[in-house]
């Protein structure tokens, strides 16, 4: 047997520095996969960017895009009375000037159907075009009317529905000089509310603590308790009638069917990050996309199931907050001080 000639404290300090600098080694290692996971969120990018940045003429925050039965054309509204106009299908856009005194009005809504479209906004304005935005007439509203109109959805020749923001429900059929109350009772003041083609709505209330869906041939809206602690942001229909929620802290969650109760399991797509998610649009059943703070964008290709990160849009310093598909092949994304993002797909 061999023996070492080295004092036994000399071995030992030699086997402590080995070990020492192992460890060393296998933290920096493990440092560095946390630092290059933690910078990408933990997300795949998306292979080929299809959002395209639109520039536009005016620096407002745009709420909402409708376009006429040429889907060419089509208008924009958004904060401070803004008005834009496209006729190359969202490509460009141009300024529209409304006279409507020296009031400022936050438009938040505007619906086509076919040329007879319709604005909406705060302070309380309506206003009403049957030839596709050549003109627009200004409504009477009544003082009475529980809050300020909200949404409108154009239903054909001079018929519409309006919600308040406080989940009034009216429906005209004569051009909007009279309206037909379709809730007893208002829902509160909303966050958000959302719309499928039937007529089926829901709605989000403004403390984010409850939600709220109201169909045609009920007279009130039906309350729901959020089912975790975080508190709601958005919440809207999926394709095939299902709902989905985004809760604060990146949360979203899927029902399983049509009921407003049978969630399943909530989802946490990017743990590294702490900005919220905002918005989320189908593009297609299978294909969605969620917008949120700061330029953060995300998509799944597989109904919700597994999620990447558009990382092309990382650099937009701007929060997006809404996100709309009117099709397979158009889309449109709006966020602050005039950001605007169009789908274009790629070849």
């Amino acid at each position: 047997m061999a023996y070492s000639n080295e004092p036994f404290y000399l071995l030992r300090s030699s086997a402590m520095y080995r070990i020492l600098r192992a460890w060393k080694q296998f933290v920096i290692l493990l440092a560095v996969v946390f630092l290059a996971t933690g910078c990408k969120g933990f997300l795949p990018a998306v292979v080929n960017n299809p959002w395209q940045v639109v520039p536009l003429p005016i620096e407002e925050n745009m709420l909402d895009i409708s376009f006429t039965g040429d889907k060419q054309h089509g208008w924009m509204v958004g904060t401070n009375t803004a008005l834009l106009e496209t006729t190359n299908g969202g490509k460009s856009w141009k300024q529209k000037i409304l006279n409507l005194g020296e009031q400022s009005y936050r438009l938040t809504s505007v619906n086509f159907s076919g040329d007879d479209g319709w604005i909406a906004g705060q302070p309380s304005i309506l206003l009403h075009t049957g030839d596709g935005g050549k003109s627009w007439a200004r409504l009477p509203l009544s003082s009475k009317l529980p809050g300020s109109p909200e949404k409108i959805v154009a239903l054909g020749k001079d018929t519409a529905e309006m919600t308040t923001d406080v989940g009034a429900v009216y429906r005209t059929t004569d051009g909007g000089k009279n309206w037909k109350a379709l809730v007893k009772e208002a829902f509160g003041v909303m966050r958000s509310i959302d719309r499928t083609p039937d007529g089926k709505y829901l709605a989000v209330s403004s403390t984010g603590n409850f939600f709220s869906t109201w169909e045609p041939g009920q007279d009130i809206w039906q309350p729901f308790n959020r089912n975790s602690s975080r508190k709601l942001q958005n919440m809207g229909f999926a394709p095939d009638g299902r709902l989905w929620m985004l809760a604060r802290g990146g949360q979203i969650q899927f029902t399983n069917s049509a009921s407003p109760e049978d969630w399943s399991e909530a989802q946490n797509p990017e743990f590294s990050t702490s900005w919220g998610l905002l918005d989320l649009g189908y593009r297609t059943p299978n294909e969605l996309w969620v917008v949120g703070g700061s330029g953060n964008l995300l998509a799944s290709f597989d109904g919700g199931k597994s999620w990447q990160k558009d990382r092309d849009v990382e650099n937009i310093p701007a929060n997006l907050y809404r996100i709309m598909f009117f099709d397979s092949k158009t889309g449109f994304i709006m966020g602050q001080r005039g950001t605007l993002l169009k789908y274009e797909p790629v070849a």
